[in-house]
């Protein structure tokens, strides 16, 4: 509760110290930033502090934090001297903007509070991601400067993607709070970050509606959809789960709607005929809802990830903790596109609209992501250059020069983006190693319905009520038509080329597919896709809808030149839906290649960015629509979904005792241990190495110590390969059970080792010979099961 209540005033503080600043650089939209100025003054805050330590200027203690805050306050002092002439003008804002203010506040305190008692009810960062994600907190809390060591490969840097990771340890060290109490405190900020994010978002865009803004009271509640759409409505896979739970449509041994739907496990016989699903992390179902089969019929995993599992799951991975900052993005896309920003920038010869000052706040924003999840850099620069052609086009209409604003924009801030971010990606590397085309699994309709239902059905009946007057839609559609026929021969064209430039590797791919020729593969992968049709035709009918209604639909001729060219809500939820079904379109055809082969990543990033965009873009229609009853009966039905967060709740929820220390289940000896080693001497440790999603590297993860090698499949998919490990693996067995000191001392140097721990888990793994450890090196703790020596 105390930590709660520490962090809950650290971040309202900020967000007040940042206001000045946001106010300042946000004139054109209604609240000024208020809703973000938390997220902003973290990024701003983070990245200050970051950079400083990185460059050796400040180090990574409580020093350099308050300085990189000092530096954020001293800006924000300076822009609010700019703009408030006196404490009273400061005051009168706060005053005329009060119910908003109250909204804001009541939302991020409940979100905050909501989330961090359901982590307290399951706070163990055990299975899945968490140890990882634990272990990067740790690692950077006890890591003297930046780039922070890898806590699980000694002598080496983290190599992924962490600054959601610096932000999570840089306010667990101002706030003395212990990092294991941190990775949740940190989750359940970022649900509440996220909720006022969105929240802000749609309240923005409802001022400019000119059916709704005659009321900011009204605006004030309907802008409660955005997070209710973003963080908390589900898939349809729950309403599923419960359906197929009570045998509703199911015959035993017949073809039926389970068999014809075919999500693993509602393809199965429900075991009991009960109200509420009774199996094991039942709720995991519906975050793998797409189902892809190579044409040999082998099962190939898909991750369909969003939010709402995201904090029922509770890991704090990096696409969970960049969700206020693309939402910030998003924000960002919409003051360019209402005017923000106005004045020229040159580079070379090209000329922009967009003021130097306008160019670094897009481009620190952009290098934020990265640095937060690498995969988010292009989709938000894509909606923010989007945005910013989309504003061209409302002014001077279309032509080509537009299609160059968006590209040649979109180029440079990437640019300046990376430059800004330089000391993270001069030591990163990746497991990316191309693209590759997704010849043989394009999404059934189907699922793709179940997974995004809730999202599509208020945006197909918004847009429809936008479809009168006149419209070009054949020439809407058909852009789009002509687009997804493009990336069809281009991925076939790209597949074509490879199996004469690799014949090896073709015949390989097609021996697997149980083929023999190109020919069949052409034939057979078309057939599916022509089978599985119902995908391809939900996307042609979003993205043509968005694209006919955003570039094709003609004003009335009443309506004045001045009001054709302004700003509309409309057209800027039209771009964010456009964008949501281009992400969703991209994988149906391409996939980014790593140790998985298999398009799993891509869609799980991709959709993930699109259920963001749809749910902004849902929310905003819901709130159109809910003025008929037509509405209310179809928001009632996306209200069913509902039924996931509070069944999967109450599925995790189930401790007897509140915590929020995620270390808590540490048996006793292990966590005495881990206790003793954080108040030791800094060194390398040396503990039992094992698979990825279990108990190994459990001292290293706990404590931040760097451990030899913690787990080597993460390594490999951090690294892009074995090259960084070597022989680590054999090496450690070494050490532990060999009988001859010599042979373990030399690798004991050779890695530096300064903490050699004995527990139940090595002496499961290896076969002992603890005889020469114990004659040679000095015991410094020893509780029950645990022992730890020092070397030298």
């Amino acid at each position: 509760m105390t930590h709660f209540l520490i962090w809950y005033l650290t971040l309202t503080l900020l967000g007040l110290l940042s206001f000045p600043l946001v106010y300042s650089l946000f004139p054109k939209l209604a609240d000024r930033g208020y809703s973000f100025s938390r997220a902003a003054g973290m990024l701003v805050w983070s990245y200050i502090f970051w950079m400083l330590t990185s460059l050796g200027i400040s180090e990574n203690n409580i020093g350099g934090i308050l300085l990189g805050l000092a530096i954020l306050v001293g800006l924000s002092l300076w822009a609010a001297s700019r703009i408030f002439s006196d404490l009273r003008s400061i005051l009168e804002w706060f005053k005329k903007n009060s119910r908003l203010i109250i909204t804001v506040e009541s939302l991020f305190f409940l979100s905050f509070a909501t989330l961090a008692l359901f982590r307290a009810a399951n706070p163990e960062a055990l299975g899945t991601e968490k140890p990882m994600e634990l272990a990067f907190i740790n690692a950077i809390l006890r890591s003297p400067t930046f780039p922070p060591r890898d806590p699980w490969l000694s002598g080496y840097a983290i190599s992924y993607y962490h600054f959601g990771y610096i932000m999570t340890a840089m306010l667990a060290k101002l706030t003395t709070t212990a990092g294991s109490i941190a990775f949740n405190l940190m989750t359940a900020l970022i649900f509440a970050l996220s909720a006022i994010g969105a929240y802000g978002i749609l309240y923005n865009l409802q001022i400019l509606d000119s059916e709704i803004q005659n009321s900011k009271f009204k605006i004030q509640n309907s802008a409660l959809l955005a997070p209710l759409f973003l963080l908390l409505i589900s898939n349809f896979e729950a309403l599923l789960e419960m359906l197929h739970q009570k045998g509703i449509f199911w015959k035993t041994n017949t073809p039926n709607f389970w068999t014809w739907l075919n999500i693993k496990t509602l393809n199965e016989d429900p075991a009991t005929l009960v109200p509420i699903p009774e199996r094991f992390w039942w709720w995991w179902r519906a975050s793998r809802v797409v189902q892809d089969f190579d044409l040999a019929g082998n099962f190939r995993e898909v991750i369909d990830e969003f939010p709402a599992f995201s904090f029922i799951l509770g890991d704090l991975h990096p696409h969970v903790l960049s969700l206020p900052f693309i939402l910030l993005a998003v924000t960002i896309a919409l003051h360019i596109y209402l005017g923000g920003w106005r004045g020229e920038s040159k580079i070379f010869t090209y000329r922009f609209t967009l003021s130097p000052l306008g160019i670094f706040i897009v481009a620190l924003t952009l290098g934020g992501l990265a640095f937060l999840n690498t995969w988010d850099i292009l989709i938000a620069a894509a909606l923010i250059a989007s945005a910013y052609a989309l504003k061209r086009v409302s002014e001077n209409g279309w032509t080509w020069q537009r299609f160059e604003d968006f590209l040649y924009f979109g180029m440079l801030t990437g640019i300046v983006a990376i430059l800004l971010y330089l000391p993270f990606y001069l030591g990163f590397s990746s497991q990316a190693g191309g693209i590759l085309p997704n010849l043989i699994n394009p999404t059934r309709g189907a699922h793709l319905w179940v997974m995004f239902g809730t999202l599509l059905l208020p945006i197909f009946f918004w847009m429809s009520t936008l479809w009168h007057g006149e419209i070009n839609w054949k020439l809407g559609f058909g852009l789009v038509l002509s687009l997804l026929f493009a990336l069809w021969f281009l991925s076939w064209l790209i597949a074509w080329v490879a199996s004469f430039a690799n014949s090896t590797l073709a015949m390989t791919l097609m021996q697997s597919q149980g083929l023999a020729t190109f020919s069949e593969l052409f034939a057979q992968a078309n057939a599916r896709r022509g089978t599985y049709i119902g995908g391809t035709l939900t996307l042609l009918l979003v993205a043509g809808g968005a694209v006919s209604l955003l570039f094709f639909r003609k004003m009335p001729n009443n309506i004045e030149q001045a009001e054709r060219r302004a700003p509309s809500a409309t057209s800027f939820i039209l771009l964010l839906t456009l964008l949501g079904s281009l992400l969703v379109i991209a994988p149906e055809f391409f996939y980014l290649r790593d140790q998985f082969s298999t398009r799993m990543n891509t869609i799980f990033k991709f959709y993930y960015q699109a259920w963001l965009l749809w749910s902004l873009a849902a929310a905003y229609g819901i709130s159109i629509l809910l003025k008929k009853k037509s509405g209310i009966v179809l928001f009632a039905l996306i209200l069913t979904s509902l039924i996931y967060p509070v069944y999967g709740v109450m599925s995790k929820a189930r401790a007897n005792t509140l915590t929020l220390d995620s270390a808590a289940y540490l048996q006793e000896d292990e966590a005495a241990a881990i206790e003793w080693l954080k108040n030791a001497p800094d060194g390398i440790i040396l503990e039992s190495v094992g698979g990825s999603y279990t108990g190994y590297a459990r001292i290293a993860t706990n404590t931040g110590l760097p451990t030899v090698l913690g787990w080597p499949g993460h390594e490999s998919q951090w690294r892009g390969g074995h090259e960084e490990m070597g022989s680590r693996q054999g090496d450690i067995e070494m050490i532990y059970s060999t009988p001859d000191w010599e042979t373990a001392e030399a690798l004991l140097a050779q890695y530096d080792v300064r903490y050699v721990v004995i527990g139940l888990l090595e002496e499961s793994t290896y076969l002992l010979k603890e005889e020469k450890i114990d004659r040679h090196l000095e015991l410094v703790f020893s509780q029950g099961s645990v022992r730890i020596y020092r070397f030298p």
